[in-house]
């Protein structure tokens, strides 16, 4: 089967301009949220497209449409590979070509797959082509560790769409705006779906779907516990200065009068803000440190690198209290889990990339999937380190025991490898859908930004404007509970979604129309 008998063609280079153009204007949506409905006529265009293709143009015009995609959303990695790893420009952006082709192969793979099962029926192929869309997305978000930056779902914290969030995850979502823009796509499409009955069962399915998740977004899983006072530093170092060693005291004392004029309960500073281990500070100044939040007044999170030459190093986050004076390091630890490809570990077979680089790497070792959280008063806050709060079923993996769940979510960040970028309100936005997910508040401590505090709700209450010096003194209100998600991610992973989609193909792959 080529086509779809009766469907609408368009000349090759046109459905390849349409569709390209398509993948890149659509993430507009992950930075100015209000553009949410951008992001979804983008996917209905991908999915009316792939329903008059062959099974073999349908594979291009979704690696097209996924490059687009990916140059346009995550084009920042230039700035960290050019600005700061020192490597060429034309290297860089090769790099970074390199690296949306590779991960469109996935979505070429799927949009084959859909084209390939393609059923008559309007929301039967809307459901064939969401199963397989999010498939590509999983594969992507899991593979080689995983790149889930941009995922469709996250153009949606301010839509309807994401009042589904508490129930399916960013994923979840994912798929349900692929089936939106599959059914829109039958009521345009081929010549059998042009009927009034297509054209109603279409429209009143992607009615329920996006006005269904208003509704959804209404239900309240968790209750208030207590509420904190924190203080959240950003001091936005130059990201050229930061590990140099002729600024590192000048770092250092820019943190200690941050500390000095902190009034919260719970002080979070950002990833690296000690950007030396323990052993290489000055004794004075970190007895210092860890005398004024022993006293019992505050306590604090900081970033730091942990560890020594024998045992290795870990990109970790110390919590400094009262409680935890008489822990093994003198303080609570978090070490991150989920590393960086190129940043905290070098993939097999790539360290003759790396060192053309000048970019401080290291290969770290993981933390545990499952990490206990710092008390401060009655809260558990969990801390996690920037890039892994994308990995919204990992943060889950920590509620599987309700009694230990924590109540506040703390992202420690530096971005500053990717410059005054879209880098920046894009990782709100992923920290946000986290809040929404789990109906958990967060704070966010960044070098640059954003610094804020994110409620249970996804509404950011307060925050520091990027790129400027300055500390955030803001009130939080914990949250006990699990929602649907956080439970069944807890226990399953993504599984439940992938099996799902599984079996949507497998019945259309069993029922497709022969030649």
């Amino acid at each position: 089967m080529l086509r779809e008998p009766g469907a609408r063609t368009l000349p090759w280079p046109v459905d390849i301009a349409v569709v390209g153009l398509a993948g890149a204007v659509q993430t507009v949506a992950y930075v100015h949220t209000a553009w949410w409905p951008l992001q979804l006529f983008a996917l209905a265009l991908l999915a009316w497209r792939v329903r008059a293709a062959s099974p073999g143009r349908a594979a291009a015009l979704g690696f097209v449409f996924g490059c687009a995609w990916l140059c346009a959303g995550v084009w920042w990695l230039y700035v960290s590979l050019h600005r700061y790893g020192g490597l060429p420009a034309w290297m860089a952006a090769l790099a970074v070509f390199a690296l949306a082709s590779f991960l469109s192969l996935y979505l070429a793979a799927a949009m084959a797959l859909a084209a390939r099962c393609r059923p008559g029926n309007t929301l039967a192929y809307a459901a064939v082509f969401a199963a397989a869309f999010v498939l590509a997305e999983l594969a992507r978000g899991v593979i080689f560790t995983g790149f889930p930056w941009v995922a469709a779902g996250y153009a949606h914290v301010d839509s309807p769409l994401g009042g589904w969030a508490p129930w399916i995850g960013v994923y979840g979502i994912g798929a349900l705006v692929a089936f939106v823009g599959g059914a829109i796509a039958g009521a345009i499409g081929g010549a059998r779906l042009r009927s009034p009955r297509g054209w109603l069962a279409s429209g009143l399915a992607a009615i329920v779907v996006v006005l269904g998740g208003a509704v959804a977004g209404s239900a309240a899983f968790t209750k208030p516990t207590s509420t904190l006072t924190v203080t959240l530093l950003q001091g936005n170092i130059p990201q050229n200065e930061k590990f140099e060693a002729r600024f590192i005291d000048d770092a250092l004392a820019l943190l200690a009068s941050q500390l000095e004029r902190s009034k919260g309960q719970l002080v979070v500073g950002p990833e690296t803000v000690i950007p030396r281990l323990p052993a290489q500070l000055d004794p004075a100044w970190w007895g210092t440190v860890l005398a004024h939040f022993r006293a019992g007044r505050q306590s604090a999170l900081l970033g730091l690198p942990l560890g020594d030459e024998t045992l290795g190093y870990t990109n970790s986050v110390a919590g400094i209290s009262a409680a935890n004076a008489s822990a093994p390091d003198g303080f609570y630890r978090y070490d991150k889990h989920h590393l960086v490809p190129f940043g905290e570990f070098i993939p097999t077979g790539f360290r003759w990339f790396t060192e053309l680089m000048h970019i401080p790497l290291g290969d770290f070792n993981r933390g545990p999937l499952v990490a206990p959280s710092f008390v401060v008063g009655v809260e558990r806050v969990a801390p996690n380190i920037c890039y892994e709060d994308l990995f919204g079923e990992e943060l889950a993996a920590r509620f599987s025991d309700p009694a230990a769940a924590p109540t506040i979510l703390a992202n420690v960040s530096n971005i500053g490898w990717f410059g005054e970028t879209i880098a920046v309100p894009q990782h709100l936005q992923i920290s946000r859908m986290r809040t929404l997910e789990l109906q958990r508040p967060m704070l966010r401590a960044t070098n640059t930004g954003t610094t804020a505090v994110i409620d249970h709700r996804g509404v950011v209450t307060a925050a520091l404007p990027p790129f400027t010096r300055g500390t955030l003194d803001a009130t939080v209100e914990g949250r006990s509970g699990v929602t649907p998600y956080t439970w069944w991610a807890a226990r399953f992973g993504l599984w439940p979604l992938a099996l799902a989609a599984f079996a949507v193909l497998v019945r259309a792959w069993a029922r497709r129309p022969r030649p």
